[in-house]
């Protein structure tokens, strides 16, 4: 399985969102939570080609984007072979 990593806040109910449908599919991810962290938020940004919002979510080191994308991908089919990938 390809990792997964998730760039969270405390206070963000799109990243419970987002962690939940990792959740509902079984799936492990790395959750890096830059709520405190310039540096680390600096990062996230830097990858996510300028997307300053949480979460921003990455499969295998490819960039799928936000919540909404996350659930947008899933419901197009693409997501479970991206998860699949890997294994």
């Amino acid at each position: 399985m390809p990792e997964i990593e998730i760039y969270t806040t405390k206070v963000c109910p799109y990243c419970v969102r987002a962690k939940r449908l990792f959740d509902k599919k079984g799936v492990s991810y790395r959750e890096i939570d830059v709520t405190d962290d310039h540096a680390l938020r600096d990062a996230m940004v830097a990858r996510a080609g300028g997307r300053q919002t949480v979460p921003q979510i990455f499969v295998g080191g490819v960039h799928v984007g936000g919540c909404d994308d996350l659930y947008a991908l899933d419901a197009a089919g693409g997501l479970d072979p991206m998860l699949r990938a890997g294994a």
